[in-house]
């Protein structure tokens, strides 16, 4: 809820300062300015009425001996055109107002907005610009590599046999082959290199450089 500076209840302020949108309230001795709030929006009811087409939202603010009133307004899709209803409903506090406004069914819309669309029609305000949340770019940087992925581990595999890794290397394609040597690095050459490069030769150098970077040193 969006209050306006308070004063109090001692002083004397003349209405002409009041904003038009908002009701003095009187709290514990402190007279609040509280604004109009959109208490419910029914984004997904589209409203029709000839070829124009409203979506709802259900409004409420205090009135007068410390009750509260609620309308609803209507804004065209196109966003130039708004219309309100009038009071709707009054209610003994804010609470009460938002249960009545979470009520309200898509019948009693099409009724509200007939009602609204008697009175006279008004200009939707232009939208506020949408704020950056940043105030700068993000700083710059070098995208890291995307490690290729590899079909399996050579190295868990020779744990079990030499034999079972050539064996299920050379069931692989060329294109797999090549991934995994990117993926554990058991190269230095550039892809273009490697896929020159016949499936027994991959197969091969796969399995020593697993075997080189597995093997004890005596």
């Amino acid at each position: 809820m969006k209050l306006y500076p308070v004063v109090s209840a001692g002083e004397t302020v003349a209405r002409a300062k009041w904003p038009s949108f908002a009701e003095p309230v009187l709290q514990n001795g402190v007279l609040e300015f509280r604004m109009a709030e959109v208490l419910v929006e029914f984004t997904d009811v589209v409203l029709q009425h000839g070829s124009d087409e409203y979506v709802a939202r259900a409004c409420g603010a205090p009135a007068s001996h410390g009750l509260w009133q609620g309308w609803v307004e209507f804004i065209s899709r196109d966003g130039r055109q708004v219309v309100r209803s009038p009071r709707e409903t009054t209610q003994p506090n804010r609470e009460d107002t938002v249960y009545w406004a979470t009520g309200l069914t898509p019948v009693y819309l099409e009724g509200a907005l007939l009602r609204a669309l008697q009175g006279p029609l008004s200009s939707a305000p232009p939208a506020p610009a949408a704020a950056p949340v940043f105030d700068q770019p993000a700083p710059d940087f070098v995208p890291a590599a995307t490690r290729p992925e590899s079909v399996l581990n050579p190295f868990s595999v020779f744990q079990k046999s030499e034999s079972l890794l050539r064996s299920q290397l050379q069931a692989l394609s060329t294109w797999h082959l090549v991934n995994v040597i990117h993926a554990y690095s058991l190269s230095d050459a550039r892809s273009e290199t490697l896929n020159s490069m016949t499936q027994a030769a991959l197969v091969d150098l796969i399995v020593r450089g697993v075997r080189s970077r597995t093997e004890t040193p005596a």
